[in-house]
C-alpha cells in the first residue's frame, strides 16, 4: 500500500458506480472472505473491504452479512456468488487501460494489516467530509 495516497472510509452503496465495478473485478468471488478487521478510534472492532486505485486507498465499510447481501442482490453475480463471465468481460474491457487490480504483493501487504490495531484517524471518512462541507455551505 502506498501510504502517500489519500485514504477514504466509505459505505459501498455511496461509492461511485465505477469504483463498485472495479471492486467487482478485484473480488470476483465476493467480498465476505476478504474483509479486514481493525479497531477504530473509539476502540470498536470494525470490518471493511480494502481496495486501492491509482489515486486513493479505500476501506469500504461492511459487515460479513452486508458483504453477502450485496453479492446476493447484485445481478452481476451468479447464484454461487461468483462474478458472471459476461460482467467480468464487460468491466475488463471498460477498464482495460486502468491498472486497478492489485498485484500479489499488494494483497499480501493488505493481509498483514488485517489483524493490527488500526487508527481510523488516518482515513478520510467521505461521509463526514460531505456533512462538514454542507455545514460550511449553510453558514454562507
Amino acid at each position: 500500500m502506498n501510504t502517500s495516497k489519500p485514504k477514504v472510509i466509505k459505505d459501498y452503496d455511496k461509492l461511485d458506480p465505477e469504483i463498485q465495478e472495479k471492486i467487482k473485478l478485484e473480488y470476483p468471488s465476493g467480498y465476505s472472505e476478504s474483509l479486514i478487521y481493525f479497531n477504530n478510534k473509539d476502540g470498536k472492532r470494525v470490518s471493511a473491504l480494502p481496495f486501492e486505485t491509482d489515486d486513493k486507498y479505500y476501506l469500504v465499510r461492511m459487515t460479513i452479512y452486508e458483504a453477502e447481501k450485496i453479492i446476493e442482490e447484485d445481478d452481476d453475480y451468479d447464484s454461487t456468488g461468483s462474478l458472471k463471465d459476461s460482467a467480468k468481460e464487460e468491466y475488463e474491457n471498460k477498464y482495460a487501460d486502468d491498472d486497478i487490480l492489485a498485484d500479489e504483493a499488494d494483497v499480501d501487504e493488505i493481509d498483514d494489516i488485517a489483524d493490527d490495531d488500526f487508527d481510523d484517524d488516518d482515513f478520510d471518512d467521505d461521509d463526514e467530509d460531505k456533512d462538514e462541507d454542507e455545514d460550511e455551505d449553510d453558514k454562507d
